[in-house]
């Protein structure tokens, strides 16, 4: 991967960022996202965000290699503290990392005032999607997209929220599969929750074998079993 040949997920994520925004990476991976959005002239300002020294460096490397020192600034900082108020941030990506740590980056962000409310967010959490469309939903946002594609045998799903006059409402249901993903059950959203049922059944034959009683556990494994095999119903 580089910034001419994103990954699937890099590139399906660049898709949903809006034309012409100012970008705030975070967790920019060899800033190779803003560097494509830039050469492709997507975007006319970004952020790339790190909080390691190594990946701030091999980004620095990336955007000064291709020309674009004037454009994308590379950071040092912990999550979205790396955006600052002169940078008139409007579109935030935040990829490659798990819902939880994604939800604890914006909503640090949220109470320090990196974010405003007005980005429209870019996420694509590697696992705990519905712990982050929980405090999407939590904070007022409206899901505008949601995909989900496979790659290297992994599964990986992308949402693009953002704040509407409207408050969106969603089901339980809507928040585990996703509002969206729910209405279109593709071939790889059918995979991947196949494999949750079969990896839940997994852990229920486990607890029933231990000395231990899991009995709230495992009564709780299987409504949520029932609940996907419903929602895989053709």
């Amino acid at each position: 991967m580089n910034e001419n040949q994103l990954s699937k997920r890099l590139e399906r994520a660049g898709e949903l960022v809006p034309f012409g925004s100012r970008l705030a990476d975070i967790g920019s991976d060899h800033a190779y996202l803003p560097v494509a959005l830039m050469l492709q002239g997507k975007i006319e300002f970004a952020v790339a965000g790190e909080v390691v020294q190594g990946p701030f460096q091999s980004a620095e490397k990336q955007v000064r290699k291709n020309g674009l020192s004037e454009k994308i600034i590379v950071r040092l900082a912990d999550g979205l503290d790396a955006v600052l108020a002169e940078d008139h941030i409007n579109a935030v990506s935040i990829c490659g990392m798990g819902g939880t740590l994604i939800r604890d980056i914006l909503e640090k962000g949220r109470v320090t005032g990196h974010l405003n409310g007005q980005e429209v967010l870019i996420l694509q959490p590697n696992v705990g999607e519905q712990v982050l469309r929980q405090w999407l939903t939590a904070q007022g946002y409206t899901i505008l997209a949601e995909d989900i594609l496979e790659e290297n045998q992994k599964i990986y799903e992308i949402i693009c929220a953002e704040k509407k006059e409207a408050v969106a409402n969603y089901s339980e249901e809507e928040l585990m599969f996703g509002p969206l993903l729910l209405q279109k059950k593709g071939a790889v959203f059918i995979k991947k929750w196949q494999r949750e049922i079969n990896q839940r059944k997994n852990v229920v034959e486990q607890l029933k074998k231990s000395k231990v009683n899991q009995q709230e556990k495992i009564a709780d494994l299987e409504k949520e079993i029932k609940a996907i095999e419903e929602v895989l119903k053709p």
